[in-house]
């Protein structure tokens, strides 16, 4: 492991999700106090039981026991999904920098003072990891991840190769800006880079091991999800601030059309003397009219909702009572 550098007054929050991971949880748990125990900073892990099924929450309760306070275990009511865990996380995390990991075991707790020190030599906001050595199936796992990564890159403009590893690093005042919702967690180098300047957005490769306990949640059909997401992304990236442009120049062009259309058939109608009822003008030029219609009033609804914040999609049963307490240095030890 590499010498950390000066940290100054900075503290660390580990946010990992868990679902269904009896066997890794417990040994991922020791894994970080022996990899973070070296640190001159405090720190703490946010561990997130996504409403598993098995022993992962008892398994959790164990750990907590074992190593102290400065593991935090919060118990869904339910299964949310990874990304409503991620950012239940997020929003219990004490920390000025908080790391983000999966509960598989496969990212290396080793590879998180090397993302430290990254992020705070180079001065950026964010620093992802890239599964450089993928330990995975290459159909099943390997394939959705690169047709993902790529229609990422070149759509929103973020230059990260590997957008589907939870191993990543960001500044607290920055990812707390980010809501993450659905499944979102995919994306959080494009949503990052919607508060903050794409340039402070950096990229370190980092080991990856092959699961040894249990089975992965992921396969080729998530492809079809990733798709529909980045169309929201790219929508919220471009047009958050102004969903009524967006819905309402598509508004005016179909309404300009169909006005057209029935401007044209009213002197057909009154000029000529021709009869116009039974033209599939007639039809279409209505139709394009309501649409357009609709998709102005689409946009001014749009504009009205951006003004609510949006609500959190999870319900927490239980949570460590340890976040009432200022922090001291000797906390994590």
């Amino acid at each position: 492991m590499t010498e950390s550098a000066e940290h100054g007054h900075d503290s660390l929050s580990v946010v990992i999700p868990f679902y269904n991971e009896v066997g890794n949880a417990g040994e991922l748990i020791a894994e970080l106090h022996e990899a973070l125990t070296p640190l001159t900073m405090p720190w703490e892990i946010v561990a997130v039981n996504d409403g598993s099924r098995d022993d992962t929450a008892a398994e959790l309760a164990a750990s907590r026991r074992r190593f102290g306070d400065h593991v935090c275990v919060i118990n869904f009511a339910r299964n949310f999904g990874q990304t409503a865990a991620m950012q239940t996380g997020i929003d219990y995390a004490r920390g000025s920098l908080i790391v983000t990991m999966d509960g598989d075991r496969q990212n290396d707790p080793h590879d998180i003072p090397r993302l430290i020190d990254y992020l705070l030599e180079n001065d950026l906001d964010m620093v992802s990891g890239w599964r450089k050595d993928r330990q995975d199936a290459a159909i099943r796992r390997k394939l959705p991840s690169r047709i993902a990564n790529r229609l990422i890159r070149r759509t929103t403009g973020v230059d990260v190769r590997d957008n589907g590893c939870s191993l990543k690093i960001f500044r607290a005042h920055i990812i707390k800006q980010v809501v993450l919702m659905g499944e979102m967690h995919r994306f959080t180098s494009a949503w990052v880079a919607s508060v903050t300047d794409p340039q402070r957005i950096g990229e370190m490769a980092v080991n990856h091991r092959a699961r040894t306990v249990g089975d992965s949640k992921y396969g080729i059909s998530r492809t079809t999800r990733v798709i529909l997401d980045l169309v929201v992304v790219l929508f919220y990236m471009r047009f958050s601030r102004r969903p009524g442009h967006f819905f309402g120049s598509f508004g005016l062009a179909l309404g300009a059309v169909g006005g057209a259309m029935l401007g044209y058939l009213l002197m057909v109608k009154l000029i000529m003397g021709v009869d116009v009822g039974g033209r599939p003008m007639l039809f279409a030029g209505v139709l394009f009219a309501l649409a357009g219609v609709q998709l102005v009033t689409t946009g001014v609804l749009a504009e009205i909702l951006t003004r609510n914040a949006p609500a959190k999609g999870y319900a927490v049963r239980s949570a460590s009572a340890m976040h009432e307490r200022r922090w001291k240095a000797g906390d994590s030890e």
